[in-house]
């Protein structure tokens, strides 16, 4: 066979569980999120509304960012950091239906960390207030 008829194969899909859950976390129900098609990592729903909002913000600037991620010990225990940007698919998928409040003061942390020259990463929920409440319909 000729080396121009074989076809290169796609890459490898790589599936992850996050390591880092948010502060309070009881087992909640896992969501996904997928990069470019390569890269999913599993993620409790309410951390994943949270960083869809902070991905999306970012986005909606056009400011492109670093985003990683410890992965489980059950995938290697390392680290992924791929690099967010308008043109990039992104893929949130929420195994839940109803949306989860969100904490303002954690979206504010998280947008903290995205503007940082590492990135964004996941930080523990802070203690919310009754002003910090945001709710989305």
């Amino acid at each position: 066979m000729r080396a121009d008829r074989i076809l290169p194969r796609d890459p490898p899909t790589r599936s992850r569980k996050l390591l880092i859950a948010p502060t309070g976390a009881q087992g909640g129900i896992l969501g996904r999120f997928v990069y470019d098609g390569n890269n999913r990592v599993e993620i409790e729903d309410r951390t994943l509304a949270h960083l869809q909002m902070t991905i999306g913000a970012k986005l909606r600037r056009g400011e492109a960012f670093f985003f990683t991620w410890k992965d489980d010990v059950s995938v290697g225990k390392g680290r992924t950091t791929v690099w967010m940007h308008a043109g990039a698919s992104l893929v949130f998928t929420f195994h839940g239906s109803r949306t989860p409040a969100i904490n303002r003061a954690w979206l504010e942390a998280l947008m903290y960390t995205a503007n940082s020259p590492a990135g964004l990463y996941l930080v523990p929920e802070p203690a919310e207030s009754a002003t910090d409440k945001l709710v989305v319909e």
